[in-house]
């Protein structure tokens, strides 16, 4: 019975997405689980990920944070220099190249919203311009001291990192203009310094791009975002309240839907996302 039930809600969201003019993907940790990345979900599994902040009793939130780029920075570095050097060498998993497939067919066009900091979508070939991070990006750095410099290239390709420790030793990255430290460009727990201003801009070109699907078929695919840090789950029922749009919640654990004729898929977003493309029928011509 379960498994002719899903069957009918792959079928029904192909259909969906087959009929689409419109593509909003919206992405959370979830949607790099399958290419091999952590998604930090509660403290054993983002101490499963770092042991060595298990033993020190550090958690997540604990790091990703700003104070900790004052008080301890070989210690913040360590911990985002070694994802940065995760996320460089990780590759984007079938599922990133199945919705890129899916934007091409879309006459009006797509958009990525997601709250990961980890460029996939990027590196997965999808256009700079049509993406939104809305909680910035490790690949962009900004200077801890605010002297004005604004945002530039964040290169932590020269992070040596220890792997029992996970603290960095040697050279950290610094500001270009005036040498003070440099820390990612990312959103982090109790963040007054964040500069937004590209996350900003993102948005505008989003908000832009949505005054074109106004009357016309849009479908809103999430993968892989949890009621932890529920941005992306807020954003996603956000466009999916429009008339006539749909919102098809790809996640294992969490994916209810709200009502009005939303769809769940129980399922992590490679597999989801497969089993949808196999049941696509597009229209001919």
């Amino acid at each position: 019975m379960r498994e002719e039930w899903d069957r009918k809600r792959v079928e029904t969201a192909a259909q969906v997405v087959a009929r689409a003019e419109a593509l909003i993907i919206t992405a959370g940790a979830g949607m790099g689980v399958d290419s091999g990345l952590p998604d930090f979900r509660g403290r054993e599994g983002f101490w499963r990920a770092y042991p060595a902040f298990a033993r020190l009793g550090l958690d997540f939130a604990e790091l990703a944070n700003p104070r900790c780029f004052q008080r301890d920075p070989e210690l913040a570095w360590g911990f985002y220099g070694h994802r940065s050097k995760l996320y460089r060498e990780t590759r984007p998993h079938a599922g990133f190249m199945i919705l890129k497939e899916w934007t091409r067919r879309m006459p009006v066009g797509h958009f990525v919203i997601t709250s990961n900091v980890d460029g996939q979508f990027q590196k997965a070939g999808f256009r700079a311009n049509r993406i939104y991070e809305v909680h910035g990006t490790i690949h962009r750095h900004q200077c801890i001291a605010e002297c004005g410099v604004g945002l530039f290239a964040g290169d932590a390709k020269g992070v040596a990192i220890d792997e029992k420790t996970c603290r960095s030793i040697g050279p950290l990255p610094r500001c270009p203009s005036c040498g003070a430290l440099a820390r990612p460009n990312i959103l982090m727990f109790g963040d007054g310094g964040w500069d937004s201003r590209h996350s900003q801009q993102q948005e505008d070109r989003l908000i832009e791009w949505l005054e074109q699907t106004v009357d016309r078929r849009l479908v809103v695919i999430e993968c892989g975002a949890g009621l932890t840090i529920p941005t992306i789950r807020k954003l996603s029922e956000l466009y999916a309240r429009r008339a006539g749009v749909t919102l098809i919640r790809i996640n294992p654990r969490e994916a209810e839907v709200p009502a009005g004729g939303h769809l769940s898929l129980q399922k992590n977003a490679r597999e989801a996302l497969e089993a949808i493309d196999a049941a696509i029928v597009w229209p001919s011509g």
